[in-house]
């Protein structure tokens, strides 16, 4: 008798979840909780927006998964529910370049994509900035993980193009919100002089929540997500503690409620046990490292294979395996490095090694076997 490969598992009709989006990356959670102060500074600069006036600059930065992109998003929407302000929100993991980042807010204004080639960067400026001032609309743009921009040395041009499109374009008032999570990134400072004589914003921090704040947060979910008596107090704890030893990044705790949730339908359970966390770690702490891997282009894609191939090894024997690999040179060996580096995936260090003088050491900062697996 051949064995049925659901046995075992919950029938189609049977569910641990209440509402499964709820632990989806993209879900607006009704209630956000601990970030009063944030979200009033955020008020206060986009407020003259709704007046007609351009909105103040901000900067709101802090570790990932600490609230900042949902702040924005909840304000974002407000605004356009209840006024004119038009509001954009670019991925700038994404959308790199200043035209692709123009490209989105072409498409936010007009509400269709520009033509994909033949129009220059002047022309669609140009576009959304006398559209904007025949609909007599303030334009708020919030630029998510504007540190993409500096890896790529396109934040200087983009930046400066939004703060002076009022003076390419009398009337176009435009207010900019960059959100960064690289707590190694001064904003300002990495920015050119041109731009920081213009770029005057408010700053608006997110910290670390705490274990008791993640609790809290977390509990909302279970609450909206999961059915009841699916998740007891101990095992939410367990996963608030995975969460804080990932940095508090909400994240990896979200995550790793919805694969817990999976796996005790697996056993044919109608409540998770600590058993279904600690098994969903596993794949759930590496939430971060998988999505920074999807952005990376094949270049850097098949050097960071090298090196988690060859983990240990001397930068200049790296660089032989990637040339011959790939054939690129060392000017662009060196640019993909200091690319990795600065997404906290390798460490790029100098080390005076016996023999040789000052050398140059490339250290994985994830376990090789979990950085192939996600390529």
């Amino acid at each position: 008798m051949t064995e049925d490969p659901e046995e075992g598992m919950l029938s189609w009709d049977e569910s641990v979840f209440r509402d499964e989006h709820v632990f989806e990356i993209d879900y607006l959670p009704e209630t956000f909780l601990h970030r009063d102060t944030q979200m009033e500074t955020l008020k206060y600069a986009l407020r003259p927006a709704v007046r007609g006036s351009r909105p103040l600059n901000v900067v709101a930065r802090g570790p990932p998964g600490t609230g900042k992109t949902t702040a924005v998003q909840k304000l974002f929407g407000e605004l356009r529910a209840q006024t004119d302000v038009k509001t954009v929100r670019v991925n700038c993991q994404v959308n790199s370049t200043r035209y692709s980042v123009f490209s989105r807010l072409f498409e936010g204004v007009f509400d269709y994509e520009p033509p994909s080639s033949g129009i220059s960067f002047k022309k669609l400026f140009s576009q959304i900035t006398d559209q904007l001032v025949a609909d007599d609309r303030v334009l708020a743009v919030a630029l998510d993980d504007v540190n993409y921009l500096f890896y790529e040395d396109e934040a200087s041009d983009t930046l400066y193009s939004l703060l002076r499109a009022h003076e390419e374009q009398g009337g176009a008032k435009i207010g900019v919100v960059c959100i960064s999570s690289d707590l190694d990134l001064d904003v300002i400072d990495a920015l050119d002089t041109r731009v920081q004589s213009v770029f005057r914003p408010e700053d608006v921090y997110f910290p670390k929540y705490d274990q008791t704040e993640i609790v809290d947060i977390l509990e909302e979910r279970v609450d909206r997500g999961f059915h009841e008596g699916v998740m007891d107090a101990p095992v939410l704890d367990r996963v608030a503690e995975c969460t804080e030893e990932q940095g508090g990044d909400l994240r990896v705790g979200i995550d790793l409620m919805r694969r817990a949730g999976l796996n005790a339908e697996m056993r044919a359970s109608k409540a998770i046990e600590l058993q279904d966390v600690n098994k969903a770690y596993d794949k759930s702490k590496y939430v971060h490292l998988s999505r920074r891997l999807q952005e990376l282009s094949e270049a850097e894609s098949a050097l960071l294979e090298v090196i988690a191939e060859h983990d240990g090894k001397r930068a200049g024997d790296i660089y032989d395996v990637f040339n011959d690999e790939t054939g690129l040179g060392y000017t662009r060996y060196s640019e993909v490095t200091n690319k990795l580096d600065q997404l906290g995936i390798i460490t790029a260090s100098y080390a005076d090694v016996e023999g040789r003088g000052r050398s140059r050491e490339l250290t994985l900062n994830y376990d090789a076997d979990a950085v192939l697996e996600r390529l």
